[in-house]
């Protein structure tokens, strides 16, 4: 039989662990580097920029540092949210039941 007050609790529990697994994502970073390093960015699992560092031998070349800085700043942010996917599905294991055609993508998992 199915136990829906069970259930009720499991996505009580699910609701707060996303929520406290999302206020967490802004300490999961990750950097993207562009041009041998000349270019860093660092992202957070918000996919947000956090830093960037530039090495002053690009500064003169306006084109070139913005073709890096755009590569650096997309790693990095595939990177993050790549770790923050990895670490919802860390914090949210085992709370989730196995439903065939439950897709749960819209919440990163």
């Amino acid at each position: 039989m199915f136990d829906m007050m069970g259930m009720m609790g499991k996505m009580k529990e699910l609701q707060e662990k996303m929520q406290q697994a999302q206020q967490e994502m802004q300490f999961v970073t990750a950097t993207g580097e562009a041009g041998g390093g000349l270019v860093r960015a660092t992202a957070n699992g918000q996919r947000r920029v956090i830093k960037l560092e530039i090495d002053d031998s690009l500064l003169s070349d306006r084109e070139m540092l913005a073709d890096l800085v755009v590569a650096a700043v997309n790693k990095a942010l595939d990177e993050a949210g790549d770790k923050a996917k990895e670490e919802l599905k860390r914090k949210t294991s085992g709370l989730i039941p196995n439903i065939p055609g439950l897709d749960l993508g819209g919440f990163g998992l």
